[in-house]
């Protein structure tokens, strides 16, 4: 069952056209790849789907509904590559900033909270300001506040930029244990080696198009990265 369906986003950004037609569908409880090289303009196409900006021409459907009712958003959830957090609160404070956004109270958001911390690897960190510390640890806080909804369809823009391998594979096997729990990964990236561990089918974007839609990773016969190349070189 498709749980996202996207059919013609064409969008114009400053008089230039940077989406031709773009289509993919995402079936419920998949982890799906979204892989492009750089300037391949896999942001903007998950934030028109996302309506944080608005395409000239689409056909979006999530959770089968044209449009998203309240009661749907609160289900989605999306994490940006470049984090943008309040420096002045503890990573704490920001969680349960967040936490009351979607009705968490009293005991049962500080359990949510600590939860989470443990689930990203910053249980046992200090409990300083969030300006300072580093860009892969902003990220993992950022992770964190992307799942304290226990959204069903997630969306991540390179969500293991900045993480050395360590990390990585933590942000990996969350993101497979989040989907054993019934949630839909939707991410972009270009680190290839992490969508061939854990990803069920990926879309290629190149050129303002896709190149390639809806392959199923374990239907590739040789290295993703050799498929890739082919694929964005032709």
């Amino acid at each position: 069952m498709k749980i996202l369906e996207v059919k013609k986003i064409n969008k114009t950004l400053s008089k230039k056209q940077v989406l031709f037609d773009v289509n993919f569908s995402v079936k419920q409880w998949e982890i799906y790849g979204f892989l492009g090289p750089n300037w391949a303009w896999k942001t903007t196409t998950m934030k028109t789907i996302l309506w944080l900006i608005e395409a000239e021409s689409w056909e979006i459907k999530i959770f089968w509904e044209k449009w998203l009712t309240l009661e749907w958003k609160k289900k989605i959830w999306f994490m940006p590559e470049n984090t943008y957090l309040y420096k002045h609160l503890t990573w704490r404070e920001f969680l349960n900033f967040n936490g009351k956004f979607f009705w968490l109270h009293g005991k049962k958001l500080d359990k949510k909270v600590e939860e989470l911390l443990k689930r990203v690897g910053l249980e046992h960190a200090w409990n300083k300001y969030l300006k300072d510390y580093s860009k892969w640890m902003l990220q993992r806080v950022w992770l964190a506040q992307s799942i304290i909804n226990d959204p069903k369809l997630l969306f991540l823009d390179e969500p293991m930029s900045w993480l050395d391998p360590i990390w990585r594979k933590m942000v990996k096997d969350l993101i497979v244990s989040l989907n054993k729990e019934g949630t839909t990964v939707f991410f972009n990236t270009h680190i290839l080696a992490d969508v061939e561990a854990i990803c069920d089918k990926i879309s290629i974007i190149n050129n303002w198009k896709i190149i390639v839609e809806d392959k199923e990773v374990k239907d590739i016969k040789w290295s993703l990265e050799d498929f890739f190349i082919e694929k964005v070189t032709e």
